[in-house]
């Protein structure tokens, strides 16, 4: 991979991984309720899974979607109902914390995992497009092996940084919500926001 094509590659990443989309929502969300350090684990899941994702897409299940459009419509159907779940987990959080602590709320459930992030990225839209999109303008469809690694690992450790600023704008919140009827309206916001982000998602 040329330097100009790498640079490009990282701003493709850059941009597309910090803008938002479910995976922010839901890091902002976990920052405020978790706290940054607990949701290191969901950070890192969701950039292995990337990684893994673009890869997968670069060998062949990629093109293995466009030939299939129904295998497409079928995974964007599930990564639907998966984050209408998440949205509803996210609602019904209890996020009352303890009067007597700043620290952030602990809602029952826990935060997502790295495993649970990682294979979230597999019926996650806006993951495919970013790596759809960064395999056709940087790699294409007679890319090498070797371009193929360089720009999955390109985008994973572009991808950590970028996430990680919505976990600690989140994280950084938690004191100003540390009120009950604030936190709950945060996460019912944050609830409907998830929910606004399938609809783009599932026209593409």
């Amino acid at each position: 991979m040329e330097m100009h094509t790498l640079i490009a590659a990282v701003a493709f990443a850059t941009v597309t991984s910090v803008t938002p989309g479910p995976n922010n929502m839901m890091l902002l969300a976990s920052g405020v309720n978790y706290g940054f350090r607990a949701t290191v684990p969901h950070m890192l899941g969701i950039s292995a899974g990337f990684l893994l994702l673009l890869l997968a897409a670069g060998l062949g299940l990629g093109a293995l979607l466009q030939r299939w459009p129904e295998l497409h419509l079928g995974l964007k159907i599930l990564g639907a109902d998966y984050m209408v779940w998440l949205a509803w987990k996210l609602w019904r959080a209890d996020a009352a914390p303890d009067p007597q602590s700043a620290a952030p709320a602990k809602a029952a459930s826990g935060p997502l995992g790295f495993w649970g992030a990682a294979a979230f990225q597999w019926v996650n839209p806006k993951a495919w497009m970013m790596a759809l999109g960064a395999i056709a303008g940087f790699v294409g469809p007679q890319g090498a092996w070797s371009a193929l690694w360089l720009l999955a690992l390109v985008c994973a450790a572009v991808n950590l940084p970028c996430v990680s600023i919505w976990a600690y704008a989140g994280a950084r919140l938690s004191r100003w919500l540390a009120r009950p009827d604030r936190r709950k309206a945060f996460n019912t916001v944050m609830a409907l926001a998830l929910l606004l982000t399938i609809w783009p998602m599932l026209q593409t």
